[in-house]
């Protein structure tokens, strides 16, 4: 019955170890991180397990998706993964009120702006100075973005004209007057990057 619940998403069984060295690098060895958008739930598995000193907190908007991460967890049996939490990125209320770090992975070219928005201000309003708000995903840099990229923001923008892979300088600009500033830009495999905005 578990197994049946469980989403699959390919791209994740690609990612998650170069996403994992990256927030090796980044996370705080304790405390408390909240993943935006978990999706399937295996990114918060594999990371749970990589990071066994932090508490880990999937959250989703999306039923079927909190169906799939909570079949995960009870798979993985990880002291440190929490019970997944329903979550609207855009909403001005959100269930988590403190954590150490935010982990969005996959989610800013596929949700309207306002989902941005509402990422960064709820991240703000979270995180302790120097806080670590971590994005990965399809970005345009100062325009320019590989082929690949750009046939997939045609692809999303058919699905729906609010979606799109999104120019780093406007997520940098929206993430400024929101209190973060950018401290690294990582390229990643598959045409992605790592973004690291740290709160000021």
């Amino acid at each position: 019955m578990l197994d049946a619940m469980k989403q699959r998403a390919p791209a994740t069984e690609r990612n998650r170890e170069p996403i994992r060295a990256v927030l090796a690098r980044a996370l705080p060895a304790t405390g408390s991180v909240l993943e935006i958008a978990s999706g399937s739930g295996q990114h918060a598995v594999h990371l749970a397990a990589a990071f066994p000193g932090v508490a880990w907190q999937p959250t989703d908007p999306d039923a079927t998706a909190l169906a799939s991460i909570a079949a995960w967890r009870a798979e993985a049996a990880l002291p440190n993964l929490r019970a997944p939490l329903q979550l609207d990125a855009s909403s001005p209320s959100w269930p988590v009120t403190a954590a150490d770090a935010v982990v969005c992975i996959n989610m800013i070219h596929i949700s309207p702006w306002a989902a941005t928005l509402g990422l960064l201000a709820g991240a703000a309003r979270i995180l302790p100075p120097a806080g670590l708000l971590y994005l990965y995903g399809p970005y345009v840099i100062d325009g320019v973005t590989a082929p690949s990229n750009t046939e997939f923001d045609r692809s999303l923008r058919g699905r729906n004209a609010s979606w799109g892979v999104r120019e780093l300088r406007d997520v940098e600009t929206a993430a400024a007057a929101a209190g973060f500033s950018l401290a690294d830009t990582i390229v990643m495999p598959a045409n992605n990057h790592s973004i690291l905005l740290r709160r000021g």
